[in-house]
This record gives C-alpha cells, structure tokens and sequence, in this order.
C-alpha cells in the first residue's frame, strides 16, 4: 500500500495513510480521506479532529489502542476534495448519522466527521450522542452472557430406601 500507484491520487500524496490499531478490534473508525495533517504523519486522524476523536472515545471507554482506524481511500485527495462516499444508498449523513445499520453481518453507524464538528460546532452534541449510542450498542453486544441457572441437587435418599439396601 505505502508505494502504490495503482490510481491517480498516489502522484499527489506526500504518503499512503493505512490503517492503526489492533486488528480485529470491537470498534472500526472509518474516515472518507487523509487530509493534510494525515498526509504528512502517514496516520489516521491526527491534528484537531484527530484530538476531537480521541476525546470521543475516551467517553465511550475506548482509547486510540483499543480501536482500528483507517479511511476508505489511502491517499490525499488532491486540495481535499470529496472523495466518493462509503455508503451509497444510505442517505446524507444529516438523515442517517447515529443510526445502527447491518451489511454482511457487520454492524456500522454513520457519525459527523470531527472535522466537520470542528468547523459548525453545532454538530459537537450530534458526535457525543452518536458516540453515546456507539456505547451502547457494545455494551449489549459485548457483554458477558448470562450465567446459566444451577441445576437442582438431587435429593437426598429417605432413610426408606436405605433400609433396603441393608
């Protein structure tokens, strides 16, 4: 992937951004593109939305480590254009943003990009309810299952039935 050219964004990047963290992971953060930050670093989210995202897994219980990041595209479009979107069919972000879908038994929830929160910081309280909800989908997938009920002891045998076996 780092020397890929397989498509015109490669003579544009200063680097190829893959993916961190540890693999498989409960929780997947999957970007649009690298920007400029990302471009230079060659890693996910780093810079301010980088920070934002940090924050927003810490409510959630989660740090960086514990969560794969990566982007659909590797490289930097060029002036960090819009690349193709992830999900089609979907809806716009503003329509489907928070809600829990399925695909080939993978749960996925559209969020706000944090750079998009950063810059209409309306759209802070959408990403921490979002998040919120993140929670709680893991808290119900991820939790212990519930133990199964002991069996009865049998009885003990009434002294009746010892007496015949004396």
């Amino acid at each position: 992937m780092l020397a890929c050219s397989r498509c015109g964004l490669h003579a544009t990047r200063t680097q190829a951004v893959p993916g961190t963290g540890p693999c498989p992971a409960d929780v997947m953060v999957v970007g649009e593109a690298p920007g400029f930050n990302e471009d230079v670093q060659g890693k996910p989210f780093v810079g301010a939305a980088g920070k934002l995202l940090d924050k927003l897994l810490e409510r959630i219980g989660r740090g960086r480590d514990t969560v794969y990041i990566t982007n659909v595209l590797k490289c930097r479009p060029p002036q960090n254009r819009d690349p193709m979107r992830m999900l089609p069919g979907v809806g716009s972000i503003s329509r489907v943003h928070g809600q829990i879908f399925m695909r080939g038994g993978v749960a996925f929830m559209p969020v706000y990009h944090p750079a998009a929160a950063l810059h209409n910081g309306s759209l802070v309280r959408d990403l921490e309810q979002d998040f919120d909800r993140v929670r709680g989908y893991l808290d119900e997938v991820l939790k212990p299952p519930e133990p199964e009920p002991l069996a009865e002891p049998d009885p003990e045998p009434s002294a009746e039935q010892l007496s015949l076996l004396n």
